[in-house]
């Protein structure tokens, strides 16, 4: 194997220039994806035109794109991987050529690339490191592991009980959440539901249905932003929302006396109108919201 410790070290500086910025957004644009310096001057880290990047000086694929929305095949594959098709190629030409080399290349020298899921036109979260541990030319794609533990598991496709408990949790994590996350942001304009506080890295994606449940979708109407504060105090019903749209705060906190934090932080926010999406294909849903505002009546 050809001395590749320049490009690790590449590697895992943009990985690390890609967390610090999506930490401070909702999600990485296309625009700022175009010109990224992490060390070596500002650089493309995608293909404006297809999913998989392979910039001349690298020895194999640094970034590949996830578009849901797509006509690729592409998604969960079993409890533990991720399928990714093939470059399609112009008829008569190698299906297994073009992009698909360096990809194969990623394989072969065991490097971290980085997936780029997008979540709407010019907006993607990062998933990183992912690694290609194997391919399937009969079905036109390759199999992906979205987390460096996930290379190591015996047999990927036929998992044991625990295997796929802690398979499941880690794909949660590190794909189905930030995804989650950055939808919902990006749909309340990075802000806070309840407060309307803008700062990034103090919000939260909330569960209306809470996601252990199999009702409990990772999708916008089922999903509010909320600050840390404003989250906690939702999940242990100190908050509630109605179907009106409406905040509560229990009135056992109402009746408390402390501090400025639960004085404007909490009981002022008690008939305040929610901050929802402009859009009704984006705001919350009302039958959600009944459920768990009957959650929180009972809570008392």
């Amino acid at each position: 194997m050809p001395d590749l410790s320049q490009e690790f070290t590449k590697r895992e500086a943009l990985m690390h220039a890609l967390a610090t910025e999506f930490a401070s957004n909702p999600t990485l644009t296309r625009q700022w994806l175009t010109q990224v310096d992490f060390g070596w001057g500002p650089q493309r880290i995608l293909d404006t035109s297809k999913g998989i990047w392979n910039p001349q000086t690298y020895a194999a694929t640094l970034t590949i794109v996830s578009d849901p929305n797509s006509e690729y095949d592409d998604g969960d594959h079993g409890d533990s991987l991720y399928r990714y098709s093939y470059e399609r190629r112009p008829a008569g030409q190698d299906p297994q050529g073009g992009s698909n080399i360096k990809l194969r290349e990623a394989m072969r020298l065991e490097l971290p690339i980085v997936m780029l899921r997008k979540v709407a036109d010019g907006r993607f979260v990062p998933i990183m490191p992912v690694f290609v541990v194997k391919e399937e030319p009969e079905h036109r794609r390759f199999l992906l592991a979205i987390d460096e533990s996930l290379r190591f598991l015996p047999d990927p496709a036929h998992l044991t009980k625990d295997q796929r408990r802690y398979a499941e949790r880690v794909v949660r994590q590190r794909m189905h959440q930030p995804e989650f996350r950055a939808r919902v942001l990006t749909a309340y304009e990075a802000r806070c539901a309840v407060c309307v506080l803008k700062k990034v890295p103090l919000l939260d994606a909330a569960h209306i249905t809470s996601d252990s449940t199999d009702d409990g979708l990772p999708v916008v109407t089922n999903g509010l932003a909320l600050c840390k504060i404003h989250h906690a105090a939702y999940d242990e019903n100190i908050l509630g929302i109605s179907p009106d749209y409406v905040v509560h705060i229990n009135e056992d906190v109402l009746a408390e006396v402390d501090g400025p934090m639960l004085k404007y932080g909490l009981q002022q926010m008690d008939r305040r109108d929610l901050w929802v999406p402009s859009r009704g294909t984006e705001k919350p849903d009302r039958d959600r919201l009944a459920a768990r505002f009957d959650a929180f009546m009972d809570a008392g």
